[in-house]
């Protein structure tokens, strides 16, 4: 595997660094302290996911007939490490980027393509996804909401939990039972305007407005926004949850913030205490193994292969990166998690909830154990 750039890729880094420095405010540190969820970055991701839009970065890894650019994949990440370094403007809208939109283009109807891409493409849509459940988080097929058949549709009663940008969605991707076993799921694309849907914002260290409780108390959704077949609906989530284990380049954004902490330290003088130059080195060797691991896989998808259990390794290797840096920046830097430094801040909430996102780091090992060391499962 070829480690370095070539020359359209440097270029192409370039030009994203290039329309961020043009098209941050200088507040923006201010506004992305809130967290991706929260109202404020939200509003600014409309109008910065439009310029994306316009300059044809929001989408460039996507097909052209779906709008895209028919980029390559190594340059769909590296936009997105640039982005995700830069604190996420994009707010809750990389989701759809990432894997909302790549699993519609694969499995939706072209009548559900028609009527939901164009408003991704355009960058001025948000969606929450409907997963984990009380007593269904990293288990998910354990899932009790239910989707009862009813003519026309389907009637939803049910409860998720820790649900990312519910209060501002538009709409819901939404897990529910209609029998047992995995092959009992069904997707629904649930408008969050439906009669029956409360909301409620959990309070949490992670960024304001990031997390919510979802109700559904007999909810009517129509057979047309089914997503897949009946019995298809674990294929479909297994997919998305590929895109979705190393959509966000954490390693990206943890690697400056270290940086940013060594050149402080410099200035200070503090750098020459061998203990920490110890522990910086040894922080930011595990962001280039979460960044290289994550290569790995960028790879795989480059040559078209089928996936594979680096996947899980590389996202556990992205939570340990993501809590190192943490950690070096509590233990020597504290003064920015008391208002110094309002990207630290965004890091640290970021951080706490990288274990636990896309599938908590320990169920990574599980299945990297089955898949890449062919352990037994008991």
């Amino acid at each position: 595997m070829e480690f370095g750039w070539n020359e359209d890729e440097v270029r192409y880094r370039d030009r994203v660094r290039k329309l961020l420095d043009e098209s941050l405010p200088s507040d923006w540190n201010e506004i992305a302290v809130h967290g991706p969820g929260s109202r404020q970055q939200t509003e600014f991701s409309k109008s910065f996911c439009k310029t994306l839009a316009g300059e044809g970065m929001l989408i460039p890894h996507w097909p052209s007939a779906f709008g895209g650019e028919d980029g390559k994949s190594w340059d769909h990440f590296i936009l997105g490490e640039e982005i995700w370094a830069a604190g996420e403007p994009r707010g809750p809208q990389y989701m759809n980027v990432n894997w909302i939109g790549p699993v519609m283009m694969r499995y939706a109807t072209p009548e559900q393509q028609q009527r939901y891409l164009p408003d991704i493409v355009a960058g001025n849509v948000i969606w929450c996804q409907g997963f984990s459940e009380p007593s269904a988080g990293s288990d998910l097929a354990s899932l009790q909401t239910r989707a009862e058949k009813v003519d026309g549709g389907y009637v939803v009663n049910g409860a998720k939990v820790w649900t990312s940008y519910a209060g501002l969605a538009d709409h819901c991707f939404l897990l529910a039972r209609t029998g047992t076993g995995k092959a009992g799921i069904v997707i629904l694309l649930v408008p969050m305007t439906s009669k029956g849907i409360q909301v409620k914002e959990i309070d949490a260290l992670i960024g304001e407005g990031d997390i919510h409780e979802l109700f559904f108390d007999d909810v009517f959704v129509p057979e047309e926004n089914r997503l897949g077949a009946e019995g298809q609906a674990w294929e479909i989530i297994s997919y998305a949850l590929q895109n979705e284990r190393i959509g966000i380049p954490r390693y990206a954004f943890a690697r400056r913030i270290l940086d940013r902490a060594i050149a402080k330290l410099k200035a200070d003088g503090r750098f020459d205490d061998p203990v920490i130059k110890d522990r910086a080195g040894r922080v930011l060797a595990k962001c280039e193994a979460a960044r290289m691991m994550v290569y790995r896989v960028v790879d795989e998808r480059a040559k078209g292969a089928p996936p594979s259990a680096f996947g899980n390794l590389a996202r556990f290797s992205v939570v340990q990166a993501d809590h190192a840096v943490s950690d070096f920046m509590l233990e020597y830097m504290p003064e920015g998690m008391l208002g110094d430094d309002p990207m630290q801040q965004a890091h640290h909430q970021r951080a706490i909830a990288a274990g636990i996102a896309s599938g908590a780091a320990e169920i990574q090992l599980n299945l990297a154990a089955r898949r890449f060391l062919d352990l037994p499962s008991e």
